[in-house]
């Protein structure tokens, strides 16, 4: 061998060598948690609530979620939009964010601070309403603007949370309706949200009017949105799949923008949405339709793109709830109420995504076949039901309904 294929081994391997420690690095780079930090939704609780002045304070941590990694906020902003149904002209609104971890200062400048691992650094976040009337005002939508600084470089964030601010009256659903197998009753509740859970729902606004017998269902949207599973379309980032098949979806369909489709490829992974979509395809070719979603699994259907739903979440990407089994167990377990988590629309389609073991999937079916909650903006999640009891698969009615 000569000097020249010695020299053109060495260089081969060198090459190779480098390619293994440069895949090496970026494996490494996939598998490092980066800005991992989190900021909660926190708990929000009303100090001031009169017709010219709400304050509102918002209890809220950063977790860094990383194992061995410090990472930095060393920038922080909070935006208030108001959703009401009238004209804001004369609203004052005013914010103070207040470091749990420090002493606030006078000019209420936010200074750069490094979030330790394991240990939640709280904040305070106090919006402050005043008018002469702020009574039609409906929702409080706060965006906590942040930068984290750390291995990945400066990247900016936001958490978004839906305060409520008004809330209906217990006696504002007192309209039953008669269905096929039973009388509805659609239930009006305040705009829910991240900070809000099914059973305390169903204890404020549904006990009331519950008697033994009766059965409670809510729409899979509202219980995706208590659970926090929606995400603003800014925080998706469109791979090449997700760009090019979006476009081969129906226009009405959620997935037929790219961040759409990139939600469910994030949740199932871009092997199984391709494959999904493959098999659909040839499906169609055969006349059999539906391979896709039954492939893509129950997430596919279920999200809800931008404007899939009422303001402000008209703005966010919705996704299905995740274990609504467990969900209505436990509202079963605590409330004594029956209940189920359906998706229904106006075109007289009925999917029970998880009823109590009690209940006849025929008699939901018919009970709310005509979408008694509706598609637009009543405000009526939830719905409860009165059946015949010719057409219950229970073999006897609990004694009494807990309201604790």
């Amino acid at each position: 061998m000569g000097t020249i294929d010695v020299l053109i081994g060495i260089i081969g391997s060198a090459i190779g060598l480098l390619v293994l420690i440069l895949f090496a690095l970026d494996l490494q780079y996939q598998n490092r948690a980066g800005n991992k930090l989190e900021l909660t939704s926190g708990k929000w609780e009303f100090e001031v609530y009169e017709p010219q002045q709400y304050v509102i304070v918002g209890e809220l941590e950063f977790r860094n979620l990383t194992q061995r990694l410090e990472v930095m906020v060393p920038e922080l902003r909070v935006d208030v939009r108001l959703l009401s149904s009238a004209s804001l002209e004369g609203i004052t609104t005013q914010t103070q964010v207040t470091p749990r971890f420090r002493d606030v200062r006078a000019d209420g400048y936010w200074e750069g601070h490094i979030v330790k691992i394991g240990k939640p650094d709280p904040i305070a976040i106090t919006i402050d309403l005043q008018a002469a009337d702020l009574t039609h005002l409906k929702v409080a939508w706060i965006q906590v603007h942040y930068v984290t600084y750390g291995p990945q470089g400066r990247l900016p964030k936001t958490r978004h949370i839906i305060v409520p601010l008004t809330f209906p009256n217990v006696d504002d659903s007192k309209r039953w309706r008669p269905a096929a197998s039973a009388d509805v009753l659609p239930i009006r509740t305040h705009l829910l949200t991240e900070l809000d859970n099914p059973v305390a729902i169903v204890r404020r606004y549904v006990m009331p009017h519950a008697q033994p017998g009766d059965i409670v269902t809510i729409g899979e949207t509202p219980i995706a949105i208590m659970q926090g599973r929606f995400h603003h379309p800014s925080t998706v980032k469109p791979g090449w799949l997700a760009k090019r098949l979006c476009y081969l979806f129906m226009p009405t369909s959620s997935l037929a923008t790219a961040c759409g489709l990139q939600t469910l490829v994030d949740l199932v992974g871009a092997e199984r949405v391709f494959v999904a979509f493959l098999a659909g395809a040839i499906g169609k070719v055969f006349g059999q339709p539906g391979f896709f979603y039954r492939l893509a699994g129950e997430q596919a259907r279920l999200i809800d793109d931008v404007t899939g739903t009422l303001p402000p979440y008209d703005q966010f990407i919705v996704l299905g709830p995740q274990n609504p089994q467990a969900i209505v167990d436990e509202i079963q377990r605590e409330t004594g109420l029956s209940a189920a988590i359906v998706d229904v629309n106006d075109l007289k389609a009925v999917k029970i995504l998880a009823a109590s073991s009690d209940l006849s999937t025929n008699l939901l079916r018919q009970a709310l076949i005509t979408n008694p909650a509706g598609n637009a903006d009543e405000q009526t999640p939830v719905v409860l039901i009165r059946p015949t009891e010719s057409l219950l698969t229970r073999s006897s009615k609990p004694d009494s309904i807990s309201s604790s």
